[in-house]
């Protein structure tokens, strides 16, 4: 079976993780206003949305709480609640810009369980479409994402910029 191949060098350093980021990179991100620069797109009290540097789709979406916490059940019930409630509000935001078919939800906490910053929680919500490859493409033949970070910035934070 032939493959087709998708050249991204620039990913290297990043799995490779010659490139340590200072501290966390969440918590880098909670720190600063929403700008592309941290690709934050809304925060509220207690938590916040960002895009995913790497996207599987277009419009894959981090939901994070803005404490430096791993384990989901040390969360105080204000945080929690507010982290449930701006992953609802992000998947709102996923419905009326991409109208996607589906839309993949998933929390892995811990390193054993698969997750790549295991010290900070965080969702993924991925836009899903019927003939779009697989749900993780680091294993497809090949993934092709059809916008740009830009562009996926653009529209989400004029849609998170007329929320609430």
């Amino acid at each position: 079976m032939e493959k087709d191949v998708l050249f991204r060098p620039d990913r290297f350093k990043y799995v490779r993780k010659l490139i340590q980021p200072e501290g966390c990179v969440f918590c880098n991100a909670a720190t600063k206003e929403k700008s592309f620069e941290t690709l934050c797109v809304y925060k509220s009290k207690y938590s916040m949305v960002v895009l995913n540097k790497f996207p599987y789709n277009s419009g894959h979406l981090l939901i994070i709480p803005l404490i430096h916490e791993g384990n989901l059940l040390a969360l105080a019930k204000e945080s929690h609640y507010d982290l449930q409630d701006t992953l609802r509000l992000a998947m709102q935001a996923l419905q009326d810009v991409y109208q996607p078919a589906g839309i993949n939800i998933g929390l892995n906490q811990g390193a054993v369980a698969g997750a790549g910053i295991p010290q900070h929680l965080h969702y993924h919500l991925i836009p899903r479409w019927a003939g779009d490859l697989n749900f993780f493409p680091l294993i497809a033949e090949t993934k092709v994402v059809v916008e740009s970070l830009e562009q996926t910035y653009d529209r989400l934070l004029g849609y998170f910029e007329k929320a609430r």
